[in-house]
């Protein structure tokens, strides 16, 4: 260790760098061949610092290490001499994995021999300074210098930077001369409208409730952006970390064929359990990436556990993703290539990559797990045996197929296959064994042809199996690329804690309106395109996200405020009598069912001598700031035209308030009130459902912050039955209309109305409780 911190250091690297580079042993192993090489070449241990910095350069970058040799004779030599040289170097072999490389191309892309004088920088220098003679004489030293720079490396690509500065330096201080105090000052910056197509955020105002909003970039515009970090179809063997073998470029040459150079990824769930939060952000990033860029999308079900599958988990799936307004090209699923899957096994098995292991699951657990006393066993034994799997002559657990390879965690050869007993939703008892994720998504992204493989971060420990397993069988090798999952505070999402909250009477089902899974959200009264728009707010990350409910359900606010028509509903009602209406009295009252736009419709309502109004808005006796119904203070009637005035208060024998009797007068007439009640007049009954959140700490699956574990975290508030009224426009309402109850907050139909009776739950209130956040 000690000989190669020194010889590390002696091309110029610190010590802490040394250190840092033993950590990887493929790099420090990698750097010693190149400075051995290099030290035989020149006949000398003394590998001067800028060879050194480009060798080590060189080492952690380049990915095909049977250049190692190449590179360094070139970089010794003298060949290489900058960086600049050395990324058009590693560019050049990056794009021509195969065959041996044309030198001469090579060294043409890489500007190798190619010597430009100080003559050459002068005269091409004194060009670019004449020909912005004129604005740098009007600018002075406020001139953008690096504009100066770019030109002058455009024209000579290989000169030495360091040189190439000194030179339009000199130039420019030879024709402006020495700064003065008024280039030193600072130069007052203009201010620039953003234009909205390239910024990512901009503020808008929201013209309801009068707040600051930053409205954000589609998904779509997003995905197409990072379009340009991942590679075109055909061209996967640019991504960091493909690796590249002599069959890669036919067989992406043959893809591209069947493809005709297409985008394609897939969405891939397991239909184990009903979507949640964190899957729309998967959802739109493989749906909308696809569409993005003129592709196309797989529904894929990873359908390898008969256990745990179900079909309503199956509709479930599909259900949730065309809610989100997404169409799969097709829908397939990995049992599609149960026949194919084991044919590819058995050749894995002949090419000795695979073999049948004894080892019982318990032993395969946790790190440091011993190596299989089984690995070494003779090919045609392994054949014989997983023959005997698929027959049925093992019991679970006594045979297992092992793939020979070591992951990115540490993990030594994976399974590839087990034994299960357990007929398959859709093959039935066709199979007793069954292969597993690790197996199985990769072979399944290659049957299909997917161009980019999109998953969650938590993967990427599987991307070099991914790669090795296609490599292995000689089949088409597609991409995995990850990104940052998504999580919302004070709710859980695991399958095994959502089946316990059921289990345990907590809530409902799946779709109980307190939890964050997609059937939750969509029966509580979340559009779909709030969920979008939510996931397009959080942004294309790499990172882990952790993000607060009340940003979503601003996200959903913003939808309905657009979408959802107004109605009048009193939720704890008080019974009014207008004394100054005969019996018989009876007007129709047109309501706009948005009144910022009178045009979009509205509907109307009867108005009579009894109304119902909410108990929170009469108080028997006056309080500072309190602005309505009074005995001495008047309020106006929403859309009726009329304001009331208390005449009587109407009290049960516990003294508690139960009816007030009230005149009325043209609000023509009458001094405008402070304010302005909505009430309902010959209402319809209903049942009203509020919500709030389920679990009262932001991580209830923290032990740290909830000991006793998240059963005990249960808010009992988090759901409140109550019967209410309301206006009779929404008598013909069906199963999720959505309707803003004026004053109120946004509600939606549940499934459980009937014809008698209309259930609604509360989606969001108009605004945020500042005290929930």
């Amino acid at each position: 260790m000690a000989d190669l911190v020194a010889l590390f250091t002696s091309i110029g690297l610190s010590e802490q760098k040394a250190n840092e580079t033993l950590k990887n042993e493929q790099l420090s192993s990698a750097l010693k061949d190149a400075i051995t090489q290099a030290q035989k070449l020149l006949g000398s241990k003394n590998v001067d610092k800028t060879m050194g910095t480009l060798l080590y350069s060189m080492v952690s970058r380049l990915r095909d290490l049977n250049h190692l040799a190449f590179f360094t004779d070139y970089i010794v030599k003298r060949k290489i001499t900058t960086d600049l040289q050395l990324s058009a170097a590693l560019d050049y072999v990056k794009g021509h994995p195969q065959g041996p490389l044309d030198v001469k191309a090579f060294e043409t892309a890489c500007g190798v021999g190619v010597i430009v004088g100080p003559e050459q920088i002068e005269d091409a220098v004194e060009l670019i300074i004449r020909k912005h003679k004129q604005q740098l004489l009007v600018e002075r030293y406020r001139f953008n210098m690096g504009l100066l720079m770019g030109e002058a490396r455009a024209a000579l690509k290989w000169a030495d930077g360091k040189i190439l500065k000194n030179e339009v330096d000199m130039q420019v201080l030879h024709l402006l001369g020495p700064k003065t105090e008024a280039d030193l000052e600072k130069k007052p910056k203009a201010a620039k409208p953003k234009p909205v197509e390239n910024n990512k955020k901009e503020e808008k105002k929201d013209t309801v409730n009068g707040e600051v909003k930053q409205e954000v970039k589609s998904l779509m515009e997003q995905l197409r952006g990072e379009a340009l970090k991942f590679h075109k179809p055909g061209e996967n063997y640019k991504t960091e970390g493909y690796v590249v073998t002599p069959n890669t470029m036919r067989l992406l040459k043959e893809h591209l064929e069947i493809t005709g150079g297409q985008v394609r990824s897939r969405f891939p769930p397991e239909p184990n359990g009903i979507l949640h939060i964190g899957h729309a952000k998967a959802i739109n990033f493989n749906f909308g990436y696809a569409k993005a860029n003129n592709g196309i999308c797989f529904l894929r079900y990873d359908d390898t556990n008969p256990e745990k599958e179900e079909e309503k988990y199956f509709t479930g799936i599909k259900d949730m993703v065309e809610w989100l307004g997404y169409e799969p090209y097709a829908i397939t699923h990995a049992s599609d290539n149960f026949g194919q899957l084991y044919e590819l096994a058995v050749e894995l098995i002949r090419r000795g990559h695979a073999y049948v292991c004894h080892q019982r699951g318990e032993e395969l657990k946790g790190h440091n797990v011993p190596p299989s006393p089984w690995r070494d066993r003779p090919v045609e034994e392994s054949l014989v045996l997983f023959e005997r799997m698929k027959k049925g002559m093992f019991a679970e657990g006594d045979a297992t197929l092992r793939m020979k390879m070591v992951m990115e965690d540490g993990k030594m050869d994976p399974v590839a296959y087990r034994i299960k007993y357990t007929p398959h939703h859709r093959t039935g008892d066709t199979w007793c064994i069954y292969p597993t994720y690790d197996y199985t998504h990769c072979l399944c992204d290659s049957i299909e042809h997917i161009t980019h493989s999109l998953c969650t971060k938590e993967f990427q420990a599987r991307r070099s199996s991914y790669f090795w397993l296609c490599n292995a069988l000689d089949v088409y090798c597609p991409v995995q690329w990850e990104y940052g999952r998504l999580n919302l505070t004070y709710t859980v999402v695991s399958k095994r804690k959502i089946i316990k909250l059921v289990e345990t009477g907590v809530v409902r089902d799946w779709d109980d309106p307190r939890l964050f899974t997609l059937t939750a959200l969509r029966r509580r009264g979340f559009p779909p395109q709030s969920i979008n728009n939510f996931c397009a707010r959080v942004g294309v990350t790499v990172s882990q996200t952790t993000m607060e409910p009340h940003l979503l359900e601003a996200c959903v606010r913003d939808v309905l405020n657009e979408t959802a028509p107004r109605v009048m509903a009193v939720l704890e009602p008080l019974k009014v009598i207008i004394t100054n209406l005969p019996a018989s009295a009876q007007t129709e009252i047109h309501v706009p069912d948005f009144p910022a736009d009178e045009s979009k419709g509205g509907h109307v309502v009867p108005f009579t001598k009894t109304i119902f109004i909410e108990q929170g808005d009469f108080r028997e006796v006056m309080e500072k700031g309190y602005k309505r119904l009074t005995p001495d203070q008047p309020v106006g009637l929403r859309h009726a035209g009329y304001v009331i005035s208390v005449q009587c208060v109407i009290k049960d024998a516990s003294g508690k308030v139960v009816e007030l009797e009230v005149s009325c007068t043209s609000s023509d007439c009458a001094e405008k009130p402070k304010a302005f009640i909505h009430w309902v007049s010959e209402p319809l009954k209903c049942e009203v459902r509020l919500y709030e959140r389920l679990f009262k700490h932001k991580n209830p699956e923290d032990s740290s912050e909830v000991p006793a574990g998240f059963l005990s975290d249960i808010n009992p508030n988090s759901l409140q039955v109550i019967s209410a009224l309301i206006d009779r426009s929404v008598s013909k309402a069906k199963v999720f209309d959505k309707f803003q109850f004026e004053r109120v907050g946004y509600f939606s139909v549940d499934p459980d109305s009937t014809a008698d009776k209309l259930v609604f739950n509360r989606t969001v209130t108009l605004k945020e409780d500042p005290g929930k956040i």
